[in-house]
Order: C-alpha cells, then sequence, then structure tokens
C-alpha cells in the first residue's frame, strides 16, 4: 500500500506543480475543468452540485472554484430556466483548449511512471 501511495503522490506533486507553472491553476481548478470536460454529456454542462460530488468537493467550494474559473473565462455558469436554484457550469472554448493542453502533459507523466504504478498495484493482489 506504502508504494501506491508513493506513486500517487509523486504523481499529485507533478500535477500541482505542472498545473501552477503553465496554467497558474489549482490542482482543484484542474479537476474541476477536467471533470467538465469528461462529464459534461449534454449541452446545459453540469450543476454546480455535480461537480462538487465529481471533485470530491463541498457545494460552497465548488462555487468558488466556477466563480473563480469563470472570472477567467474557462467556463460559463448560467442558472436553471425551470428551477432557479441550479446552477449549470460548461466549459468554454478557452477552457477546453487548456484542459486538453494540460492532459497532455498528464499523460505523458502518467505513462512514464506507469510500470513503478502498476507493480505497486500487482503488489496489493497478492
Amino acid at each position: 500500500m506504502a508504494c501506491l501511495r508513493y506513486a500517487l503522490r509523486k504523481f499529485l506533486r507533478f500535477s500541482k506543480d505542472f498545473v501552477s507553472a503553465n496554467a497558474k491553476l489549482t490542482p482543484e481548478q484542474y479537476e474541476a475543468l477536467l471533470v467538465l470536460k469528461a462529464f459534461s454529456t449534454d449541452y446545459e454542462g453540469l450543476t454546480v452540485g455535480q461537480l462538487s460530488e465529481r471533485v470530491q468537493v463541498k457545494h460552497h467550494t465548488a462555487v468558488s472554484l466556477t466563480d473563480k474559473l469563470a472570472a477567467r473565462k474557462l467556463l460559463t455558469k448560467r442558472r436553471a430556466h425551470s428551477d432557479r436554484r441550479y446552477v449549470y457550469v460548461k466549459l468554454t472554448p478557452a477552457g477546453t483548449k487548456l484542459v486538453a493542453s494540460l492532459a497532455a502533459g498528464h499523460r505523458r507523466e502518467i505513462r512514464k511512471h506507469a510500470p513503478e504504478i502498476m507493480e505497486a498495484l500487482a503488489k496489493l493482489k497478492k
């Protein structure tokens, strides 16, 4: 278990430094953008509540994240027409482009460390 946690911590450290240096984002902001890219299946996007669940942060934290990302024009926020309590968030073209760029760097890093991660996972099966 320690080997897997160590490998994951190294990846998360890379991610934190990478998104900070290349996009001036926090890890949670990047994760929110990534979630929107991966799970926004319809034209509306996700509700702030759905985003909160996917990023595993409290609702008020998701509101703060989306406010900051909207200020940078990386996503849009829109109240639902049928129930004004719901706020939908969706990536902008600039947000989509940024996520693609950052995700490419993360994929390279994962590929580099995949053998170590796989070995740690295999040890857990024993």
